[in-house]
């Protein structure tokens, strides 16, 4: 396991997940494991951009951003996002404080996430920058931080909120991104009692799924 993983495990971040109305016990089980997946999805996607084997490389698109909606003006009130095989489309560039984003998973089969990382203030480097820093470098960068929100949604199916409600009310840059492994099985990853393994496939980040908001 990478050190930012384990540290992150370690933090016991394990919240109390909230899902679609209505939810059934399982539904909730399946929850509180996602949320122990998402809370370190965003440490371990940049962890494994930093150190990725070199087949990943050669597939990765991770140096192009996700799909954005280019904004004169932040957007406020409820934020749709859909995702993507791969990538996050209606995304918008810039978002008011107190904005609230849904996922929307309109892939036929993959189970896709959104995990929302809040940037320090003081860092200047872009996304595409960070995504390629050394792995100490990340740690020190996110090592002791939580994820603003982690979403999950299988194709079609309600989104699951694993950690937060999807609001964002602190001003800043955030880093988006999905780490489901490449065609793994929804099902098996939702009944997982912890993170998929390395070998589970490649992240949908290096397909280019992630990209930065700004919260104003």
């Amino acid at each position: 396991m990478h050190p930012i993983t384990a540290m992150t495990l370690a933090q016991g971040m394990h919240p109390t997940p909230r899902s679609s109305p209505r939810p059934a016990p399982r539904r909730a089980r399946r929850s509180r494991r996602l949320g122990r997946v998402g809370a370190l999805a965003l440490v371990g996607v940049l962890a494994l951009g930093a150190c990725g084997s070199d087949a990943d490389d050669a597939s990765s698109s991770a140096g192009s951003p996700a799909e954005t909606t280019t904004t004169a003006a932040p957007v406020a009130g409820t934020v749709e996002v859909h995702a993507v095989d791969y990538a996050f489309t209606q995304l918008p560039e810039r978002v008011e404080a107190g904005a609230k984003l849904t996922l929307v998973n309109d892939a036929e089969d993959e189970l896709h996430e959104l995990v929302a990382f809040r940037l320090p203030d003081d860092e200047e480097r872009s996304v595409a920058d960070l995504v390629a820093l050394p792995q100490a470098e990340l740690e020190g960068l996110f090592g002791e931080s939580e994820p603003a929100m982690v979403l999950l949604a299988k194709p079609g199916e309600p989104q699951i909120e694993a950690v937060g409600d999807g609001t964002l009310t602190e001003p800043g840059r955030y880093l988006v991104a999905c780490s489901i492994p490449t065609g793994a099985d929804p099902d098996e990853l939702l009944a997982a009692d912890g993170p998929p393994p390395a070998d589970a496939g490649t992240p949908h980040y290096h397909h280019g799924m992630w990209a930065e908001l700004e919260v104003v």
